[in-house]
């Protein structure tokens, strides 16, 4: 019922910088918080960056170097990733919760994912 498509992902080299984007559709009442997660291979998913009412958290290996935004009139989310190193490789999803209309409670989605790849 809620759809979240991620873009922005890719390859770069150690030092550089990537801007990921989410956007959320369907039958949407309201959205709570908004966020990032990352999966490196043989590693557990981990929460990089989350918002909500304007409230922003990060994991502490990327403090200072990513920024999460969020533009509510569009439902969408934006990750700006500087001064990227390798051992952010990881598979980014981004994750919404809130509320569905017509009264039919909460809702926890997910995208599908983005590849980041940091070469050295």
């Amino acid at each position: 019922q809620v759809q979240l498509v991620e873009s922005g992902g890719g390859l770069v080299q150690a030092g550089g910088s990537l801007r990921l984007s989410c956007a959320a559709s369907g039958s949407i009442f309201s959205i709570n918080t908004m966020a990032w997660y990352r999966q490196a291979p043989g590693k557990q998913r981990e929460l990089v960056a989350s918002t909500t009412g304007g409230i922003t958290n990060y994991v502490d290996s990327v403090k200072g170097r990513f920024t999460i935004s969020r533009e509510n009139a569009k439902n969408t989310v934006h990750l700006q990733m500087n001064s990227l190193k390798p051992e952010d490789t990881a598979i980014y999803y981004c994750n919404a919760q809130g509320r569905l209309t017509m009264f039919r409670g909460p809702f926890d989605s997910w995208g599908k994912g983005t590849q980041v790849t940091v070469s050295s």
